[in-house]
Parts: C-alpha cells; sequence; structure tokens
C-alpha cells in the first residue's frame, strides 16, 4: 500500500488496536497504560460484542489485543470467537503467564490468531527488572508451549537502555524456540513516562540498534521504529505515521484515539457510546488533524522522504508539540552524539 494512498485516507482502518482492559497481573515499568485494576466502566460483553460487529461491518482486516492482559478478560475469548467467526484476524499482546496446553489448543482451533508474549531481555536478571520476579521463565514456558502449535508466535521486547545490548541474543534466543522477534519502541507514555529517564535508551545505543536491524530482515519492529531505520530496509513497511489513516485505537472504556501511545483526554476522537465506530472514523475532528498532520520542521531534513518527522506520539510526550517532530529519529541521534562529542572535547 502506498504512502500516497494511505494520506488520501482509507474508508476503515486495515487494523485496530484494542486494549480490552487495563486489568493486569504484572506492573512493568515500561507499560504503556500504567495497567494494573480494570478500568472504571470498561466496555460490556454485549458492547464488545457489538463492536466486533461494527468493525467486521467497516471492512477491518485485523484487530491487535492489547491491554492490560486481555486473558483476564473472563470473556475474551468470547470475544475472539466473534473476530474469527467473521473473518477477522487477531494478534494478542500478551504477557504469556496465564498461557497452559488448554487454551492454546483451543486458540489453534483457527488460523486467524497470532500471538506475541512480552519479554523485556535475553536474560532473567534483565527481563524481571522489568517485568517482574519468575516472569522470564513463565514466558519461556508459554512461548515453548505455543511453538509447538500452529500459531504464529513473536516475542515482543520493548528496547530499553538495559536491554540494548542482549536484542542480538534475543534475537537467536528467538530462533533456537522456533518463533520470531518483534522490537517495540519504549514510549514516555503510562508507566514509561515516570520510568523514562531511568530506562530510555541512548542515542548511541538507538544508532547501534539501527545498525543492527539493517542487517536483520527477519526481525520486525511494528509501529514506529520507521525514524530510526536505515535505507536497507525501507522496502519493508510504512514510512510515515499510520495514525488515524491506517490504524487506531479503542480504549477499554470504549473511547476511540488516533493510537495506543495517545490515550489522553486531549487526543479522544470519540466514544463509542455515542457514535459508531464508522461515525468516529468518517468524522472525528482529531483524526482529521493527524491525516492532515505535516511536519514542516522536519522537511528539509535529508531523511525526511524516510521517515516523514517520526512519531507525533514521542514529539507530543516529550515536547508537548504534535508537530515538533520525533525527538528521537535517526538523524537527531547523530547530532546529538557529535555534540556530545564537541562538548566532552571542549572541556
Amino acid at each position: 500500500m502506498s504512502n500516497r494512498y494511505v494520506e488520501m485516507g482509507l474508508r476503515a482502518p486495515v487494523n485496530l488496536t484494542w486494549e480490552v482492559s487495563l486489568a493486569c497481573n504484572l506492573r512493568c515499568t515500561t507499560c504503556l497504560s500504567a495497567s494494573g485494576e480494570p478500568a472504571a466502566g470498561e466496555l460490556s460483553t454485549a458492547e464488545a460484542l457489538d463492536l466486533v460487529e461494527q468493525v467486521h461491518q467497516a471492512g477491518v482486516f485485523q484487530i491487535n489485543f492489547g491491554g492490560g492482559e486481555p486473558f483476564l478478560r473472563k470473556d475474551f475469548e468470547d470475544i475472539l470467537e466473534a473476530c474469527h467467526t467473521r473473518g477477522i484476524m487477531t494478534c494478542i499482546s500478551t504477557n504469556g503467564t496465564l498461557i497452559d496446553r488448554r487454551l492454546v489448543e483451543r486458540l489453534a482451533a483457527t488460523r486467524l490468531v497470532a500471538i506475541q508474549v512480552s519479554m523485556d531481555g535475553a536474560t532473567r536478571e534483565t527481563c524481571d527488572a522489568i517485568r517482574g520476579k519468575g516472569v522470564f521463565d513463565k514466558a519461556i514456558t508459554a512461548l515453548r508451549i505455543l511453538a509447538a502449535s500452529s500459531i504464529p508466535t513473536s516475542i515482543n521486547t520493548v528496547l530499553t537502555a538495559q536491554n540494548a545490548d542482549e536484542i542480538p541474543a534475543m534475537h537467536e534466543m528467538a530462533r533456537t524456540l522456533g518463533v520470531s522477534l518483534r522490537v517495540s519502541r519504549f514510549r514516555p507514555s503510562g508507566r514509561g513516562a515516570d520510568n523514562w529517564e531511568a530506562l530510555r535508551p541512548s542515542p548511541a545505543q538507538l544508532l547501534a540498534f539501527s545498525d543492527w536491524l539493517a542487517n536483520s530482515g527477519d526481525v520486525r519492529t511494528g509501529d514506529s521504529f520507521f525514524s530510526l531505520t536505515s535505507q536497507e530496509r525501507q522496502g519493508l513497511g510504512l514510512n510515515l505515521c499510520g495514525a488515524a489513516k491506517l490504524t487506531c485505537c479503542v480504549g477499554p472504556t470504549g473511547n476511540m484515539y488516533p493510537c495506543a501511545f495517545l490515550q489522553t483526554d486531549r487526543f479522544k476522537a470519540g466514544s463509542l457510546r455515542e457514535n459508531t465506530f464508522q461515525e468516529i472514523w468518517d468524522s472525528s475532528e482529531i483524526y482529521e488533524s493527524f491525516r492532515n498532520l505535516r511536519i514542516h520542521s522536519c522537511e528539509e531534513c535529508n531523511r525526511f522522504d524516510q521517515c516523514h518527522g517520526g512519531c507525533p506520539a514521542v514529539a507530543w510526550h516529550l515536547k508537548n508539540d504534535i508537530n515538533g517532530g520525533d525527538p528521537e529519529c535517526l538523524e537527531r541521534c547523530v547530532t546529538s552524539i557529535a555534540d556530545a562529542n564537541k562538548t566532552a572535547k571542549a572541556a
């Protein structure tokens, strides 16, 4: 799908991120939504099933389920079944602690589901420091069960200062387990905002990751790592933000947002308790602003055609400016290191 077609607007998102609950049995330090207890007024089963039908009628191809921990919703498998009955592909982001053989057997009955298990380090010490004691071993157990099934499975790791040096080892671990690796970007959202300075990768680590990624074509980066993507990987995906163009987000209480990292009142596009999914997608002023978003401050950059200003969510959280350009783009990383070297020499 060309960037031009995406910028023109689609009649429905290709995929939807649905945070089905804030309930979670972990308290990960990078959590985008500060999950823990369920949100007040989360969608009922009837409302959730109605949303599945609305999404189906709109023509959405895939739903990416997250949270919180999706499997803590007692009706989550009913929601999945409703999706699969309608031919909607589903991808579930889980911490893996609730995965067992019986659950996997039920999920493997369809070929419309994929699962990504979150792990934030190739060692027990690194992962558990972020996700909690014992989580590394539970995630490995879940991955082994899933790898033995027909369900496409991946490890999802959030790149942090603590695990940046372990990404190649995680790649090898994924290969050994028979699953794939997906690396996600750490953003200052939710609990991640509280731990931003302690966990954010340095410019040097981001550049090293970009160099490694250029030679690792089987590693997926999902969301907004296009701002760090080298020329060698440009053909593997979009090189601009897809929020409100290609994708959008539904929160636990039925509010819609441009993406999962902008689930704030400032970026609320509408409520499914007040309007339909299609009405919000078609008519939201917030969505319209994202479709018209142009990062003019980055237009003179020699990498503009490759990243188009990067991730607006990072720009908002770090600079309070949706139009400000991604503070962690490849070009700014290079500049930051050069400035630091000049300062060190001057001293």
